[in-house]
Order: C-alpha cells, then structure tokens, then sequence
C-alpha cells in the first residue's frame, strides 16, 4: 500500500513515518509543504492508496487539501489528523465524507498507534464498492425515471401499494406499531421505491392524490389487523403539500370517521425540514390534528434548523431521532451526545423517543441505556406487505427474548 503522509510538523512526519513503518509498512512518501503535496498528486508523480492529512496547516491548510483531492477525484482512503479539538475533527470528516471521499477515521495528535492500527488494519485499496461506483458512474444502472403522465396513470389504476416496517419498544421488543412506506407495483418494471418517483410527483401536483391512496388503505389495513387481533398505530409521513392546506385536517378527520378508526391508531410523521416552508399554515394543520387525539410526529429530528423552536410550538406528542445518529454514535461523541440530548430532550417533553435505522445488537443496548422508548430497522425487520406481518410476529417473537437477553 502506498502511503502519503502531509504534515507540516517535522517532528510529526518522523513519528508518523515511524509508526507505519512499525505497522509493516515501507512504501511511505512524506510532504512538509501541502502545496508540493497537492502538485506531486496533479501530475501524478503520487498515486497513494492512503493519505494521512493534518488540517492545521500554512498556505494550504487540511479542509483546502480536502478540496483539491476532490478536483483530483482521488480515489483512496483518507485519514484526518489534527491537535485541534474534537468538533473541528468532527466537521471535517463530515465534509470529506459528503463530498464522497473514503475517511477512514479521524484521529488526534500524537496519533496512538492502536487506533491508527485499527483504521488501516481492514483497508484494502481499490475494494470499496461505493468509491469505485462513484470513480465510475457510467458503469452504474442508471435509475429509470417516469413521466408525470404514467405516475397519475399509476395512481389511477391502482398500482401503488403499501409496505410496512415494524417498530418495536426498546424495553421488552413488543411490537407497537408500523410505519407506511409507499411502494409501486409497476407492471413492466416490478417493484419501484419512491426515489423513482416521489420528485415527480411532488413537482407535478400528484404528491396530494399519491398520499390519500397512501393513508386510505394504511387505514384500511390497520383495521384488517385489529380484526386478527394485531391493534397497533399505523404512522403516516404526510407530504409539505398537505400540511400546506387548511383543508387537510377536515379531509383527516372525515376519514378517520367514516372508517371508525381511533384517531389515536393514526400517526402523521413530519419531516421538521419542511415545516418551515409555511410555518403559520403547518402550525394551524398541525395543532388541529393534535387537538382530534391523532399521533404528531416529527420525524429525521436533528437534520434540520429550527428543532428547538418546532418543539416549541407544534405539539408533536413523538420525537424520531435520524438514523445517522444511532449509526455513528459507538464510535462518534459528537453523534452520541446529539444522540442522548434529543432523547433527553424528548422525556422531558413528555413525548415518546423513537430511533429508525437501528442495524445492531450493541446499537440497541445503548438505546437502552440512553432510555429510548422505540426502535425500528434492519434489526428488527425490513419493511413488509402487510400479509407477511403475523409470520413476521411469530418469529420475532422467538428472536426477541434471545435478542433482549443478549442486548443487556
């Protein structure tokens, strides 16, 4: 593996150059002067597999170096290191990684050899899929996108369907309710997720008649359930569109009435990020829907710019933390701390804490340390048709009093 290491602490070149070596490795070239650097990687004079990259430098500093690997569309791995503290670390990384560099960790000045050890220890160059797709986009599957005529032709003949995924509470595993998640049975193409065609809707006015179909046979199902004896909320995500009229909530309730449905087995999940596109509107809607007794959610809490100011003002009775948070939180304590406030946060309000995305059994030990109320992922299942739903709890049923025992 060829290894560039860029630091303008002499001293620290040494220590690092040493240490590699120390960890079997030869093919090490130094750079002192980040502009030398990035010139050595212009011309190709260097083609490492691995770059380990100070941030606090003269001239050019690290996050400028940043920049220029991704001009340079670099395709290894990259390692941040720097004495500065842990947030600036943190937003680097953050930075790096959105713009679709490969970071294999973040580490502190001097570097402790156990934890450089760890980051290089299972980094084979050239093996991450998501780095070679992105080096070679014409080699991906380009993703088909549907005209505004065939989603409405799509919506009218009633090829949308609905998944659902189980979510669980964190303390005993009993299931408490399913979040929808919209699904179109396409007649030529087989099943299509919503990144091929939620846009187009949105954009050309079908987001409305797409969501009524969406929370009409949710309804539906929630009912067919609670007839098998499997009485559990149904959560819905409620698109900007409506949330933006007045006449939605009237819409709701009619609804929830004429199927004699519990308004409180009917949750809308909200997106805080869009709220703000019509706060006054998205208040009104929002408060009208608490006030029937139907579940408020507000959902990828931590994402967006006014958390605080939405929780005061809308009376969300469910906080749903971003899966990115739970993801990196073992090994992030800017996500970990992030991680616990918002559920803090959340008990304080009297709100139920919920956490989507959750992939293992240690992630689900800390939320239970942190004192989360519900969880849903992989984990527990992938998102389902509703008739897989009692197989679904028969086995779960078996996995979780192993999986409780084993969390704790």
């Amino acid at each position: 593996m060829k290894i560039l290491l860029v630091d303008d602490e002499a001293i620290i070149l040494r220590l690092h150059l040493h240490l590699l070596k120390r960890l079997g490795h030869e093919d090490i070239t130094t750079h002192q002067d980040p502009a030398a650097a990035v010139e050595a990687l212009e011309t190709g004079a260097l083609v490492p597999d691995l770059i380990l990259l100070d941030l606090q430098m003269p001239g050019i500093d690290g996050i400028e170096f940043v920049r220029h690997l991704v001009r340079l569309q670099y395709g290894g791995a990259l390692i941040l290191v720097s004495g500065e503290d842990e947030r600036i670390l943190h937003t680097a990384r953050r930075l790096a990684e959105a713009q679709k560099l490969r970071v294999l960790g973040a580490l502190h000045k001097p570097i402790a050899p156990p934890a450089l050890a760890a980051l290089i220890e299972n980094y084979t160059p050239g093996a991450d899929p998501a780095a070679a797709a992105a080096a070679a986009p014409a080699a991906r599957k380009p993703r088909k996108v549907y005209s505004a005529e065939r989603v409405a032709e799509g919506i009218a003949n009633g090829e949308f369907v609905n998944a659902y995924q189980p979510k669980v509470r964190v303390s005993d595993g009993v299931l408490s309710g399913v979040e929808t998640l919209v699904r179109w049975r396409h007649p030529e193409d087989g099943l299509v997720f919503p990144d091929s065609f939620i846009t187009v809707t949105e954009e050309h006015g079908l987001i409305n008649d797409l969501t009524r179909v969406v929370l009409e046979r949710a309804l539906d199902q929630g009912d067919a359930w609670r007839q098998q004896g499997i009485d559990i909320p149904v959560a819905v995500n409620i698109s900007m569109d409506s949330l933006s009229s007045l006449e939605f909530p009237t819409y709701l309730f009619k609804l929830v009435e004429t199927r004699k449905v519990q308004p409180k087995q009917l949750v809308v999940e909200v997106t805080e990020s869009r709220l703000m596109s019509n706060p006054l509107i998205a208040l009104d809607v929002c408060s009208r829907l608490r006030l029937k007794h139907i579940g408020l959610s507000i959902d990828d809490f931590g994402t967006g710019h006014s958390s605080l100011q939405q929780l005061q003002d809308i009376p969300f009775d469910e906080l749903k933390v971003d899966r990115q948070f739970i993801n990196r939180a073992r090994k992030d304590p800017v996500s970990r701390a992030i991680l616990e406030t918002s559920l803090s946060m959340g008990r304080q309000l009297g709100m139920k804490t919920v956490v989507e995305g959750i992939e293992e059994v240690e992630e689900w030990a800390l939320l239970e340390q942190l004192g989360c109320d519900v969880v849903q992922g992989y984990l527990v299942a992938k998102p389902m048709f509703p008739e897989a739903l009692p197989a679904w709890m028969a086995e779960w049923d078996e996995r979780r009093k192993t999986f409780i025992t084993g969390a704790r």
